[in-house]
């Protein structure tokens, strides 16, 4: 599974996900930052949302959770939704909606 982490999000998440065994890299280091996030995609590779704008710290706890509720599985066509609650994560998974165009 490999992971490319928006230029949102710190480029400290890569090492997480190197830490973990993923493959990783930031949109920073592809020379991509700016350029717009659009596409459409029947087969969609998954997405991990982190809902709230925090330190990079807690950025790497919160993808470390996903990572966590993953377990290995792809989440194909699925999104990720890491929410902090008080000191609680929470990880919601829920199916991506499907674009135009596909069956």
């Amino acid at each position: 599974m490999r992971f490319l982490v928006d230029e949102c999000l710190h480029e400290s998440l890569v090492g997480v996900a190197h830490a973990a065994g993923f493959a990783a890299t930031h949109v920073n280091h592809l020379g991509l930052s700016g350029q717009p996030d659009s596409g459409k995609l029947e087969l969609h590779p998954g997405l991990i949302v982190l809902v709230p704008n925090v330190v990079p710290a807690l950025q790497r706890a919160l993808f470390g959770a996903a990572l966590q509720h993953l377990a290995g599985r792809e989440p194909v066509n699925r999104a990720i939704e890491v929410t902090l609650e008080g000191r609680s994560v929470q990880c919601v998974e829920y199916d991506l909606p499907r674009t135009e165009g596909s069956s």
